[in-house]
């Protein structure tokens, strides 16, 4: 056996015991079983569909529903105790309040309740009533290169379990518009990590490992129609949602309240600004959109609509250094100051006081 082959090996037999499935049921007359994924929906059959047995309120005229499963996704155990064990997955998979969900290990299911959501990345935490599971451990993902052999473990087409794919980093600090799998909304995704990793519909939340068996990513969406474009968020966004779990029981985040679009040269002509860095507070195409939310601490700061953020606490941003990523360095109820870019030459300095995202 090569080298190169018995590290890819055991790499895998380190992680995989870790990985779980995730099934998403739900109780409908006539559901067709759907697949989700992050662009989208196909139609394919599904094991481990299940239906309930008949109401005996049916005879008393209430209609029959049956319990069945809708879509399915991967996860990975990043914590286990005696009493439960805690798994990460992507909020996408997880989306729907009125699903309920199940995690499939062994061929064993166990009911699955979902404990927190990220509010700013795609990522959620399962809780199951099941102890001493084998744990993952979590790499560094601000170590990776560009070029890097990595792994993509997973539920392909939720079917196949421990689904292993092999390949390399292709992009890094990538940006993209993904589905949240409603085909309503879309969440930009920002710094990920793009792969050429086989991953299918299914793959969603399961593990992206490197050589060692240490997870660096999660995977998170594709795009169809293209071949080998793959994304995965950097596990390191996942570790302090992970650490906060632990520590608060939900996940915190410091919230500024204010949309903006991160400028470049190009959109400093096209808006005409004063500077070709930061990020220009303004509404998006949605109804009702606003700048600056009311009642938020940007709004309490003085903050307006068309204001440029040229710098956090003297530290200049970026096309690299976004706001939501710098924000995210700060705890609920800190005092930042911004510098701000007014009316395209005046600087003003305010001071923020960050409160907790709801």
């Amino acid at each position: 056996m090569l080298n190169e082959e018995k590290i890819i090996i055991d790499a895998v037999k380190k992680a995989s015991p870790s990985v779980v499935s995730v099934i998403i049921s739900k109780h409908m007359p006539k559901a067709k079983r759907m697949l989700l994924s992050p662009f989208g929906s196909i139609e394919i059959p599904l094991p481990h569909a299940k239906e309930d047995p008949p109401s005996p309120k049916a005879s008393e005229g209430h209609s029959k529903k049956n319990h069945v499963q809708i879509g399915g996704g991967s996860g990975f155990i990043v914590n286990s105790n005696n009493e439960h064990s805690l798994i990460l997955t992507n909020k996408h998979v997880v989306h729907d309040h009125d699903a309920e969900y199940t995690v499939l290990i062994d061929d064993k299911e166990y009911e699955a309740q979902v404990i927190s959501v990220d509010p700013l990345n795609d990522i959620a935490m399962l809780k199951i009533k099941v102890g001493g599971l084998p744990i993952v451990k979590l790499g560094n993902s601000s170590k990776i290169q560009i070029g890097q052999t990595v792994i993509a473990i997973g539920t392909a087409l939720g079917m196949f379990t421990n689904t292993v794919s092999k390949g390399i980093v292709s992009g890094l600090a990538r940006r993209i518009a993904a589905s949240l799998g409603t085909g309503e909304e879309t969440e930009v995704l920002r710094g990920v990590i793009q792969t050429d990793v086989a991953i299918n519909q299914g793959n969603s939340g399961g593990p992206l490992i490197n050589t060692e068996g240490e997870v660096i990513g999660i995977n998170t969406a594709i795009i169809f129609g293209a071949q080998n474009i793959g994304f995965a968020l950097p596990i390191n966004w996942a570790k302090k949602d992970v650490d906060d779990i632990l520590k608060y029981g939900k996940i915190e985040r410091p919230y500024l309240g204010l949309r903006y679009m991160m400028l470049n040269k190009k959109l400093k002509e096209q808006y005409e600004l004063g500077a070709e860095a930061g990020a220009l507070v303004i509404k998006d195409h949605l109804p009702n959109s606003q700048a600056v939310v009311k009642g938020s601490p940007a709004d309490k700061a003085g903050i307006k609509e068309n204001d440029v953020i040229v710098a956090v606490n003297e530290k200049q941003l970026d096309e690299k250094m976004e706001l939501a990523d710098l924000i995210q360095e700060f705890k609920i109820g800190d005092e930042v100051e911004m510098t701000l870019l007014r009316d395209g030459k005046e600087t003003v300095k305010t001071k923020v006081k960050l409160e907790e995202m709801k």
